[in-house]
């Protein structure tokens, strides 16, 4: 009789760290960016057509060409700056897992064009509204999209003033 029970608080253990190794795999995964495509449940990375870089999901960076390497980081290259995230089309890259994506960037570029635009894309959460006049001007402070939570995070960006007016920028 000491055995059975044994035997089954065992198996009870046995399935509750499977259950718990199941949920840390979920909570490891990226959330996607509110300017991420809605509809896919596990992806890893983005391909951005139009300024021919990535986005890591999990890490939440950018992936570019910059300096003749692959940069990392948490920002837009300066010249991108103004680049609408929510409007620009994101190929969901489904069939790549591992950390150099832009192993495959030749392929990417070619099939996935500048101004490549495929089936119609909804943000994983809607655009921020702002008060009238900043949305009058979204276009030109579209940056607001990807920055706001990472005006701290200058490593990459020495020379930059662009965020100052908001009080948290470094001079």
């Amino acid at each position: 009789m000491k055995t059975i029970k044994i035997a089954i608080a065992g198996l009870f253990l046995l399935v509750a760290s499977a259950t718990q190794a199941q949920v840390s795999v979920n909570v490891n995964i990226g959330t996607p960016p509110a300017w991420g495509p809605s509809g896919y449940a596990e992806m890893e990375y983005y391909y951005l057509p139009d300024i021919e870089a990535y986005y890591d999901v999990r890490a939440s960076q950018f992936i570019y060409f910059g300096g003749g390497r692959w940069v990392r980081t948490t920002r837009l290259p300066r010249q991108y700056r103004n680049y609408d995230l929510y409007n620009g089309y994101k190929v969901v890259l489904n069939d790549y897992h591992g950390r150099t994506p832009y192993t495959y960037f030749d392929r990417h570029r070619v099939t996935y064009y500048k101004g490549y635009h495929g089936a119609q894309q909804r943000p994983y959460r809607p655009r921020p509204v702002y008060g009238y006049n900043e949305h009058r001007n979204y276009k030109h402070n579209d940056n607001r999209n990807h920055d706001k939570h990472d005006r701290h995070d200058r490593d990459d960006h020495h020379n930059d003033h662009h965020d100052d007016h908001h009080g948290h920028g470094r001079r």
